[in-house]
């Protein structure tokens, strides 16, 4: 994806890519739901959502740009993911607000201006935005876990074997109890989400084809992706890096369809 060109002037911006922080669609590492990822940014929770421009400017350092125009990072992102130029230039008028630093990786630069940098601080700004680390495993990495095996759902699933339907982690007579604990603790917390729904975005439902939908779920210490057509994964701060299967049995299905009719979907 191409660097927007950008205006004439030293507070130009080079906008290398884009995302929406809406309540549907925001990015994971920010947090298990959409106020929680507005507040790490210092960002009221507005329901309409932003988009967020990732950028240089023209001494090469990274800035993160919020705007209040939803639809434009919209059309750009579509335009992006078609293979179509999109020159991503807000209004001024639209500048929610300008942090240093990328809160994701950017595997893009800019040309012509000093590599990617954080910008020389000034009293009073905030700590510049970082990615998570690759080498720790934490909420940000379990929540971008889970979007990476929603992502790859497939590949996923083709690991597991057929068997009897049952609740519960998969071969799980291998499994130590710990497993166990915390699957059984995320299944009960999205029981009680139907009871008392949670904030916007800690359940989101999205196309999966075949007449099915893609539930991502988050919550202290868990995340879970599964179809609602099929079976669930799980996530858990406490096992870094598994991913544990839980077939379908007799009340995952009426579980899954209960959250997709709560959940967030994409407009």
């Amino acid at each position: 994806m191409a660097a927007t060109e950008p205006a004439a002037g030293d507070d130009s911006l080079y906008v290398l890519t884009a995302c929406l922080l809406t309540p549907a669609r925001f990015p994971s590492v920010l947090g298990d739901d959409y106020p929680a990822a507005c507040a790490a940014l210092g960002l009221a929770p507005y329901e309409e959502g932003y988009g967020l421009l990732f950028g240089q400017d023209g001494l090469g350092a990274r800035w993160t740009v919020v705007i209040d125009d939803v639809s434009l990072v919209a059309v750009a992102i579509a335009s992006w993911d078609c293979g179509m130029a999109y020159d991503l230039s807000p209004d001024e008028s639209s500048v929610v607000a300008g942090l240093p630093g990328w809160p994701l990786p950017v595997a893009t630069k800019a040309p012509g201006v000093p590599d990617p940098h954080d910008p020389e601080p000034e009293e009073g700004d905030p700590a510049p935005l970082t990615p998570p680390a690759g080498d720790v495993w934490g909420p940000a990495q379990r929540r971008l876990g889970a979007d990476e095996v929603a992502l790859h759902w497939n590949e996923w699933r083709d690991r597991i074997a057929p068997g009897p339907a049952q609740e519960r982690p998969a071969a799980a007579s291998a499994a130590a109890p710990g497993p166990y604990t915390g699957v059984r603790r995320a299944l009960e917390e999205l029981r009680g989400y139907l009871e008392e729904p949670p904030p916007a975005g800690r359940v989101r439902s999205g196309f999966a084809g075949e007449g099915a939908r893609t539930i991502r779920a988050d919550g202290p210490g868990w995340s879970l992706v599964a179809r609602t057509d099929d079976m669930a994964f799980v996530l858990l701060d406490d096992l870094p890096r598994e991913v544990l299967p839980v077939t379908r049995g007799p009340r995952l299905p009426a579980l899954l369809e209960g959250l997709d009719a709560i959940a967030v979907r994409p407009t």
